[in-house]
């Protein structure tokens, strides 16, 4: 059965006034099955009968009833500029719906498809189209400014959301036995790097050495580890390390094929905020890949089991935790036309897990705790920013494990997890 996914929303309005639309993301994130809904005819690029059939007359995608859904677009390339030059000769809405799971091949080049076709990403489902509960508190309106109230309760509690984390949020694996689901997400980390990263024209000459580099970034979610400790970690008591020029090729391939999902440092051109770092935090498309790839299970996660890299406090689940929250926020954040980074100043005194914003620079400040209660040292970063951008700071949150929602006399919203949505 389909389960709606928030970007629905956003597809309802989009696709009947814009002529072609892309949705582009990870294999197995559902992006076939969004898209399908809403397609008259099918073209599967995945099928070698299909591709071919396609590359022999690329016009055809224009004389099918519409709209058309063109799915792994990039394994034909030529099909992107022909449905861009369609929609330059008839802009009418609803004409083409695009899937995509990497972006071109090295060495391919194509037209940006800029005013013409609108990319979208879906990223693996977040916690509110999962049904484990209603949300009641909303990520948009936190953003306007008017801090809505802030109460209620929920009965998903630590384990709840430990769960979670390991069933992954890919719609064809999440509700699968234990077994089996394990069995799928090793599966879908091997396919990365045995066919994935081969077919979008990467040679692996060590794959050991890719799987290890790949664990070790499992290692460092949720943190802005530099890439050398990552490398480190992969390749300990090694002499025979690979060139960094190679494994900046593999990441920036991982990257293309959306398998990392790192968030950006937030870096505001309006705010009285200085020596920030440029750094990314690591994160990989679903935590669920990252639990596999460290080897701990639920009963090690809720004992504190897990090596990080890198981190100096924090347990690992705490790590997988933000990781999960941070894949929700990001999707919620789209729906809200704002985007999601993190802040950290260089002397490391202040740092903010999720910083929120909208393009009319309003700004919701997210911490995220691996716990149900939350004290005055949990919300000091949230406080010294308050205290630079003043009402530029629509709201500060503290997203939590616990059941209650409410404001603290400081203004500051505590919300369980499970109750935040778009």
């Amino acid at each position: 059965m389909y389960r709606r996914r928030v970007l629905d929303d956003e597809l309802d309005v989009l696709l009947p006034q814009l002529a072609a639309v892309a949705l582009e993301g990870a294999k197995g994130v559902g992006k076939t099955a969004t898209a399908a809904r809403r397609a008259t005819t099918i073209l599967s690029l995945d099928d070698p009968r299909q591709r071919e059939v396609l590359a022999a007359d690329i016009d055809r995608v224009t004389q099918l009833p519409t709209p058309v859904l063109i799915d792994e677009w990039q394994l034909e390339p030529a099909v992107w500029d022909r449905v861009r030059r369609a929609v330059d000769a008839d802009a009418t809405g609803a004409r083409f719906l695009l899937t995509g799971s990497a972006g071109p091949a090295p060495g391919v080049r194509i037209h940006s498809g800029a005013g013409r076709i609108v990319t979208l990403t879906l990223r693996p489902m977040a916690f509110s189209e999962r049904a484990r509960s209603t949300p009641t508190i909303s990520l948009r309106e936190l953003l306007t400014g008017d801090r809505p109230t802030i109460t209620g309760s929920t009965a998903v509690n630590l384990a709840d959301y430990t769960d979670e984390i390991l069933r992954s949020g890919f719609p064809g694996i999440r509700d699968l036995p234990e077994r089996a689901r394990a069995v799928q997400l090793d599966s879908y980390l091997a396919r990365i790097v045995d066919r994935d990263l081969p077919e979008a024209g990467v040679s692996i000459r060590r794959p050991a050495i890719l799987r290890a580099w790949l664990a070790a970034y499992g290692a460092a979610t949720a943190t802005d580890a530099a890439y050398t400790a990552i490398l480190d970690a992969a390749t300990g008591g090694q002499s025979d390390k690979p060139a960094r020029q190679t494994v900046d090729i593999y990441r920036d391939h991982l990257q293309r094929i959306f398998v990392l999902d790192p968030l950006p440092a937030w870096l505001p051109m309006f705010a009285p905020l200085t020596r920030l770092t440029r750094t990314p935090k690591h994160h990989l498309v679903d935590p669920a890949l990252a639990a596999r790839l460290v080897g701990v299970g639920r009963a090690g996660l809720l004992r504190g089991v897990g090596t990080r890299v890198s981190a100096a406090t924090g347990t690992w689940l705490g790590a997988l935790f933000e990781s999960l929250v941070t894949q929700s926020v990001r999707v919620y954040a789209a729906a809200a036309d704002a985007a999601v980074g993190h802040l950290r100043t260089k002397n490391t005194e202040h740092e903010i897990d999720l910083i929120v914003e909208r393009e009319d620079q309003a700004v919701v400040a997210v911490e995220i705790k691996l716990s149900a209660t939350v004290d005055d040292s949990d919300v000091r970063h949230l406080a010294w920013l308050h205290e630079r951008l003043g009402d530029r700071l629509a709201d500060r949150v503290v997203i939590t494990t616990g059941e209650h929602a409410y404001r603290r006399k400081d203004g500051v919203a505590v919300i369980p997890f499970a109750m935040l949505g778009p």
